[in-house]
């Protein structure tokens, strides 16, 4: 299963590669495993491909949000800011895999004429991947066996070969008209100085204002830009991020549950305790406990 994601202040993930020697990351999921079936929101340097093995998920690129269903997929390129969820907290069991593109740059004319023409298109920051289309059905395909074949005595050979075969099909039909990506680039940009603030100063009493401020931006826009790439206001964001440090807290420590909610940036231990049991359906206490007992609970990426 996918393990706890490990995250910069600016959401940069910090992956954790099935091998060290290799930037391969090759993993199957279930959306349940994530605090309110949504995991992260997060971006990183590697290609994210996903396949939708049961269910579906809704997925978010850059504040665009589509519907992934059984059979389907999503090709995520680099740099872009993407999470999954389900906001109906429907199950979803899926593969998840991560390639860096350092893999292709094996000499400078493969890094110059295929790496970073597609890496830099502004027109594709992701693709969904539809099995009735025949070189997106390949690549769904490659996915699949990707993960099928990663126990094998030459997996990591065999997962580059197939991760060049996607490369080639990706770079053989990448959009290449212009957009509106230049716009788009720069509100990236600007979300993530903003939640690098509140990551930065969690602990501490923050209001709309400075969060605005850290991005250079009116109040208006940044709660535009918070629901676009979020699906949710800064505030929420902030009370989300602290909890998921809570968490942290609450596995790792044994400070008390109004510590705890001090310690992340809550006025109280009443106003915590309320929230977390909004979010994850049940007290710190009754969480903490669960711990204890060793008994399966909901994680991160």
């Amino acid at each position: 299963m996918i393990p706890p994601i490990s995250l910069n202040h600016d959401r940069f993930e910090r992956v954790c590669y099935d091998r060290p020697e290799y930037p391969i990351y090759i993993r199957r999921g279930l959306l349940s495993l994530y605090p309110d079936y949504r995991a992260p929101d997060h971006w990183h340097d590697d290609i994210e491909l996903i396949l939708i093995l049961q269910g579906q998920m809704e997925y978010n690129v850059n504040g665009q949000i589509t519907l992934l269903k059984k059979g389907e997929g999503i090709f995520v390129n680099s740099g872009q800011m993407h999470f999954g969820f389900s906001g109906d907290h429907c199950e979803c069991d899926f593969l998840c895999i991560l390639f860096h593109p350092i893999l292709l740059c094996s000499i400078p004319p493969f890094e110059n004429d295929f790496v970073h023409p597609l890496i830099q298109n502004k027109s594709l920051p992701y693709l969904i991947l539809r099995p009735g289309i025949s070189w997106q059905a390949q690549i769904l395909s490659l996915i699949q066996q990707i993960y099928t074949e990663r126990d094998l005595p030459g997996g990591s050979m065999r997962a580059f070969g197939s991760f060049a075969r996607i490369w080639a099909l990706l770079w053989e039909n990448a959009p290449d008209g212009p957009s509106d990506e230049n716009r788009q680039s720069q509100n990236l940009a600007i979300i993530k100085k903003m939640v690098e603030f509140i990551q930065e100063n969690y602990t501490q009493k923050i209001s709309l204002p400075e969060i605005a401020a850290a991005g250079a931006v009116g109040q208006s826009k940044c709660c535009k830009l918070f629901d676009r790439y979020f699906s949710q206001s800064p505030n929420i964001y902030l009370n989300r991020y602290r909890l998921e440090k809570s968490i942290e807290l609450l596995k790792s420590t044994d400070l008390s549950v109004t510590e705890i909610a001090l310690a992340t940036g809550f006025s109280n231990g009443s106003y915590y305790a309320e929230t977390f049991r909004k979010w994850l359906g049940k007290s710190p206490t009754a969480f903490r406990k669960q711990i204890s007992e060793k008994k399966p609970i909901p994680g991160n990426k």
